[in-house]
This record gives C-alpha cells, structure tokens and sequence, in this order.
C-alpha cells in the first residue's frame, strides 16, 4: 500500500502520494486530462523556464518587502534544484488541458513550495509556512507567469534549432564547394532548362537555409516583450507598485535574454500574435525544407530509369519484395516531420483566433504545436546532416551526358542566332534525333569555332557579353 497525505481545496480534498513534491491541483489535473499522453515532464526547458519566472518574482517580492527573507531562501533554493534538473518526474501533467495553464502554474507552484518546506525543516504539505498560492505565486497569475515562461522556453530552443538549421547550411555549403566542377542541367517544371554545377545547386540550398536563420531569429524576439504583473487580466491587482519593471528586470538577468515589460498589460495578456508569427517562421522553414527534400530524391530517383545525378546513403534495404531495392527514407522522413509542423502551424492559428476577452484560454495546445515544431525540426535536421547530406555522391558521368544529349543547350544560342531559329533547330533535333550541336553546323548558322565557344558548358554557368 502506497502511503498518502491528503490536501484540499475548493472542491474537497484529495488523497496525494506521499513521496510527490506535487499537490492537490496537479492531481485533479493529472485525474482530469488524460489525453495527449505527452507531460510536462517530457520537456525540462518548459520546466526550467517555469522554475527563472518563480525565483524572478520570489526576489522581487523580496525586495519589495512582501516576501520574508526565509521563505523568499527556500523558493531561491527550490527553484536552483529545478534549473539542475532535479525533480522533473514530479510535472506528470498532460500538455494538453483546460484551463488556460492553470494546472502547469500550480504544478510549479506546488512542486517549489514542497520542495522550499522540505529545506525549511517541515513536511511537504504544511502551507502555513510556504504556500503554493500565497507565497510562491505571490504577485502573480497564470494568466502571466504561465506565457512568460513558455515565451522563454520558445526562445531556449529557438536558440537550439538555429544550431541546427546552421549546421545544415554548413552541411550543403560542403557539398557545393565539392561538386563545384561536376556541370548538369538545370531544370524547370521538370523539363530540362539550361546547364548549371551540381555546386550551384548545393550553394542554393545552403543559402535557401540560410535565410531561416534570420527569419526565426527576428520572429523570436517578440517573445522579449512579457506581461508580468499583469496578473489576471492586465490590471496588475494583487500586484505592487514597481512590480512589473522589476520582475522583468530580474528575469531578465537570471535568464540572459533582455525582455521589456509589455507598454499595456491589459493588451498582452490575451495577445497570441507572437506565437502566430514565430510558428509561421517553423511553417516557412518546414515548406523548404520539405521542397529540398523533394528534390533530393528526384536527383538520387532511379538506379537505372531515374535521374540518378547523385546518391543518397543507403540505409536501409527498401522493400520486402523488391531485392537490391534502397529509398530515399531520410528526406522522406523530413518531409513528414515537415507536414506535421504545416498542420500544427494551422493548429496555432485557430488557437490565437480562439481568445475572447481579456484572456486567450487555448495557450496550453498552442504552446505544445510550437514546442512539438521546434523539437520535431531539431531531430529532423540532425538526422538529415548526419544520414544523408554529408555521405551524398554525385554521378558525374550521368551529368555530363545529360548536358551532352539535351536540348536545353539550345538556350545559349538566342542571343546569337534568335529565338526563332533556335526553336526551329530545338524541334528538328526532337523530331531526328541529332544533335544540337550537328544541327547549327549542318544549317551554318555558326562557325564551328563559335558553336564550340557558346555550348561550351562552363561559359553558361554566369552572363556573359554576347557578340
């Protein structure tokens, strides 16, 4: 038999595990919402960002001489152990709830004040000496400790997936510098266009990334803007004088990101346009990532009846029927883990569309699509690099001869024999099969010493003055 103690509030009392730093909300919380299965124990950075937002107010309530000085000790100490690590088994609440993160606040709320009680010399439960509400949450509300503390998680690992997506450019910038000699051919809407390096392609690629870079970094940063002292609706009551400039101050020098209080509290609370505008930041770098992706596999199609310009590593065998077959199972892995970011992008804004008044209730599903996003990136990213983008080959031979016996090539020659002639001889090559290079001289449009000079591929991978 476990042993419990038991633990009230408005709605009676509650048997709680003896050993859970945890309490009677969480409880009700963890009895309530069984539903998504994933917990806030399933992700430290929420914890730890809970744990900056509780010691950020428990010294300014020191300092403004609502808080004593032993019990403002015990919330610091307990809030140190959360930012090590410890006790994260006791946040077993679903990241999906109702109540607008009431039960992620209280979850905090209990498991710091059992904890300070514990250092204090008393038994977890005795609140007339640190309470979870009176003490721990004093001068606060979820309605402002809650998205402050997700708004500095998304920012922790904003800071990680950039790691990722740069070391992803790193990653295509390599391959461009080593495939800067192999010349293929370009195409447009599957058609073939007009030459260009399979560097060119890669140095694309890299700078296609390279641009998400900045984007998630300037998103990010309107998470800087925070509505602590807010408390339940922006009004600030329950809150002191000097609260609000000095909690966000002292945050901001726990954490090392520089927020500023929000100019109307009342406007912040409710406010979503920051997660709306970041997650469309996951949503732009999942759509081209998912695209490169795309192209990956239609360059690496075949061995024999496909593209076959480059070779992703093999990594597993491709089919329970088909012997020798191998697939493209790394992008074809990203490009999910880039649908569901679409789909949770979508989830978010119904969610910022859903606050009415003075308080947007849906932050607990918006919070978990965003996380979930970032988290699900990371992973797709690491995996992509280090499975597939740095043992990437290219067939050079297949490039050659598909520059050798296109069409395409034709393009070079408008500004030297005009878009009419050069349709003419682009449908006769078609049509016989020779060449483009035969046709010009067989017709004597050009010189053979021109001919060779304009369809020399190399010419055609910058302008070039024409004569």
């Amino acid at each position: 038999m476990k042993n419990y103690r038991l633990e009230s509030d408005l709605l009676g009392e509650l048997q709680i595990p003896e050993q859970a730093y945890y309490g009677v909300q969480t409880q009700r919380a963890i009895d309530n919402f069984k539903i998504s299965k994933t917990k806030l124990s399933d992700y430290p950075v929420f914890i730890k960002a809970l744990a900056y937002v509780k010691l950020a107010a428990a010294r300014t309530n020191y300092e403004l001489g609502v808080l004593e000085e032993n019990i403002f000790k015990a919330i610091q100490f307990a809030c140190h152990e959360l930012l090590e690590g410890k006790y994260r088994d006791q946040f077993p609440i679903d990241m999906i709830q109702g109540g607008a993160g009431t039960s992620v606040n209280m979850n905090a709320n209990e498991v710091i004040a059992n904890i300070a009680l514990e250092y204090m010399g008393y038994q977890k439960g005795d609140y007339q000496y640190c309470s979870p509400n009176d003490h721990v949450n004093l001068s606060q509300s979820t309605n402002d400790a809650y998205p402050t503390a997700i708004k500095l998680a998304f920012l922790k690992m904003n800071q990680e997936l950039v790691k990722r997506v740069e070391r992803l450019v790193t990653a295509f910038r390599t391959k461009g510098d080593e495939f800067s000699g192999i010349l293929k051919m370009g195409r447009t809407q599957l058609q073939d266009a007009v030459p260009m390096s399979l560097g060119q392609e890669f140095e694309a690629f890299a700078v296609n990334m390279q641009e998400e870079v900045t984007r998630l970094n300037s998103n990010a940063d309107l998470f800087l803007e925070i509505n602590m002292g807010a408390t339940a609706i922006g009004t600030g009551l329950n809150s002191i004088p000097g609260y609000t400039p000095l909690c966000t101050q002292h945050l901001a020098d726990v954490s090392g990101y520089p927020f500023t209080p929000a100019p109307n509290l009342i406007e912040a609370t409710p406010d979503t346009g920051s997660y709306v505008i970041y997650s469309s930041s996951l949503k732009r770098l999942a759509v081209k990532l998912s695209k490169i992706c795309n192209d990956l596999r239609l360059l690496s199609s075949g061995p024999r009846a496909g593209f076959n310009e480059i070779n992703l590593p093999a990594m597993q065998p491709g089919s329970s029927i088909m012997p020798g077959k191998v697939n493209p199972v790394i992008p074809e892995v990203v490009n999910q883990v880039c649908f569901k970011v679409i789909g949770n992008d979508l989830t978010v804004t119904f969610a910022a569309e859903a606050g009415q008044l003075q308080l947007n209730v849906m932050e607990p599903v918006l919070g978990l699509s965003i996380i979930e996003s970032i988290t699900f990136l990371q992973n797709a990213i690491d995996t992509l690099v280090e499975k597939c983008i740095q043992g990437i080959t290219a067939n050079e031979d297949v490039c050659k001869n598909m520059i050798m016996n296109s069409i395409g090539i034709v393009t070079a020659l408008n500004p030297y024999i005009g878009y009419k002639k050069s349709t003419k001889i682009a449908k006769e090559a078609l049509e016989t099969g020779k060449g483009i290079y035969q046709l010009v001289l067989e017709h004597q449009l050009l010189s053979q010493e021109k001919l060779d000079e304009i369809l020399n591929p190399e010419n055609m991978l910058n302008p070039t003055i024409h004569h």
